[in-house]
């Protein structure tokens, strides 16, 4: 047992860190021995400016303030999304006429990316929050719908017909057998809504803003900062991470029935 936990900290903790080190270290001979410092900075020059970022306003608030902003948008539009996405998925795996109706239509969106929807956005929802809901709505709703879906259609027709003969009707089937059998897809998901609802954040930001993580990336067009945009960069990867970590962490502790032990 030992051993085995000495082996899990080196796969989550040892090895991402000596990852990371690389990069950097890469990233510093990259710049320092080329002529490629003349477009991006190094890689002290960039954490430097990050964490500065959280005591000195980038533009009118601090990398905090602006993190926090960018939050407020993501959350209640994939919450929304991932609602809708979870509950017409389900419905198009376990109803054959909901398929036939919303599947076509489902379809002619899933390939549409969201920062192709802004103009129409805009138009819509003009130039305040709703049209950023929408396009993060977007993001997450089209892959939490397509897990859902494959949740629902994939569970074991065995425990249909052990169902079946132990006289549940096609209600308990839906509750007691295909909704729980659904939950690893929909966590799945869920996971990768969230991943791409906060890249969208970026895309949604360009629709007049004065704050957030994208604008941080956005607004360093107009001076050329590259080390400003980096610093975005660096701000929607690090806080990406840590929401996927938490996702990972509700979803362990809502399917510890689905884990299997070793």
């Amino acid at each position: 047992m030992h051993r085995r936990n000495m082996a899990g900290l080196v796969d989550t903790l040892f090895y991402p860190i000596v990852s990371i080190l690389c990069f950097l270290v890469l990233w510093h001979v990259g710049v320092a021995n080329s002529r490629l410092s003349i477009v991006m900075p190094g890689p002290w020059t960039v954490i430097t400016r990050f964490f500065q970022g959280f005591i000195n306003p980038i533009g009118r608030h601090t990398m905090t303030v602006h993190i926090l902003y960018s939050l407020m948008r993501v959350l209640p539009a994939y919450i929304v999304g991932s609602i809708v996405g979870i509950v017409l998925g389900i419905l198009m795996g376990w109803y054959p006429a909901v398929n036939s109706i919303i599947r076509p239509l489902y379809e002619l969106i899933r390939p549409i990316p969201p920062i192709a929807w802004i103009p129409i956005s805009i138009v819509w929802f003009g130039i305040g929050e709703g049209s950023k809901w929408f396009l993060i709505f977007l993001a997450a709703f089209v892959p939490i719908t397509l897990n859902a879906y494959a949740g629902a259609t994939s569970v074991d027709t065995t425990l249909f017909k052990c169902s079946k003969m132990l006289g549940a009707s096609d209600r308990q089937i839906f509750s007691t057998v295909v909704l729980p059998a659904s939950i690893p897809n929909i966590f799945a998901g869920l996971q990768v809504g969230l991943s791409a609802s906060w890249a969208t954040v970026v895309a949604a930001e360009m629709i007049r803003s004065t704050e957030g993580v994208g604008w941080i990336i956005i607004s360093s067009m107009d001076t050329n900062d590259v080390a400003q945009s980096l610093v975005g960069i660096v701000g929607i990867g690090i806080v990406g991470f840590i929401l996927a970590i938490l996702m990972r962490k509700l979803e362990d502790i809502l399917c510890i029935w689905n884990k299997r032990e070793v």
